[in-house]
């Protein structure tokens, strides 16, 4: 016979998949789900302990446990590529929030670090050259939302504006085209894991949440690597969309 913590983390999976329980609703007492299941509260935690690392609801003690929310963020890594005005007020991030109704923010803080083997061969440098980090993470209406950081090797951006923790409004895209190192073509790639301890302190992760990572590496048209963002996004989150265009000359496979 299944255990009966498992007939109570299948129990309240359903009712979740169904809709019966919805996004922030309470679930009964754990009390309540003892009396229902016949058994002591601590197979009761265990059982909902399940649901919680898998990211289908929240412990808020002493109020109880709650059928987790999912706000997403749209996220739409090809926005990047498109113009933004020459006198820009805002980054894309504040603008389309501040579009949505909502008001966003970031910390923001910048600091020489030793290139990791990931980065190195993005950026095409020595592992462990020093390149600079603008360490950025972004907030809706007071909650943190995502992860930005920027990694640029030192030779390029050294006596720019990059290398102070103050907002940018036009971006650092623009400010490396007026340095000469305009970017051509990007890169993306996308990988889905569990949080580093890191992470999870600096977006306040609960358990069993899980993250995209987004690494935007930057090129200029004599494909030399001048830029390279890692993106630490949230499943509960996000929403990725990529958008795809065929060309007329293009057949159909």
């Amino acid at each position: 016979m299944e255990p009966a913590y498992r007939r109570i983390a299948a129990a309240y999976r359903d009712k979740i998949s169904s809709g019966e329980l919805a996004p922030g609703e309470r679930l009964p007492t754990e009390h309540e789900i003892g009396e229902q299941f016949g058994v002591v509260r601590q197979t009761v935690r265990t059982g909902l302990g399940v649901l919680v690392t898998e990211g289908l609801i929240v412990a808020r003690r002493p109020h109880g446990y709650f059928v987790r929310e999912w706000e997403r963020l749209l996220y739409r890594p090809q926005e990047k590529s498109r113009p933004m005005p020459a006198q820009s007020t805002m980054d894309r991030f504040s603008q389309q929030i501040s579009d949505e109704g909502r008001v966003p923010s970031m910390n923001i803080e910048v600091a020489l670090v030793q290139a990791t083997p990931d980065l190195a061969e993005r950026l095409r440098v020595e592992p462990g050259a020093t390149v600079v980090i603008r360490r950025r993470v972004r907030f809706i209406n007071g909650e943190p939302v995502n992860i930005n950081d920027s990694h640029f090797p030192l030779d390029l951006v050294k006596d720019s504006e990059i290398v102070s923790p103050a907002y940018i409004p036009r971006g650092t895209d623009r400010v490396l085209a007026d340095l000469g190192h305009k970017q051509e073509r990007a890169v993306d790639e996308i990988f889905v894991r569990m949080p580093t301890p890191d992470e999870i302190r600096r977006l306040g992760l609960g358990p069993g949440t899980p993250v995209a990572v987004h690494y935007d590496t930057g090129y200029t048209a004599d494909d030399r690597p001048v830029a390279c963002t890692v993106n630490v996004l949230p499943g509960d989150r996000h929403r990725i969309v990529f958008e795809r265009r065929w060309r007329e000359d293009e057949p159909l496979s």
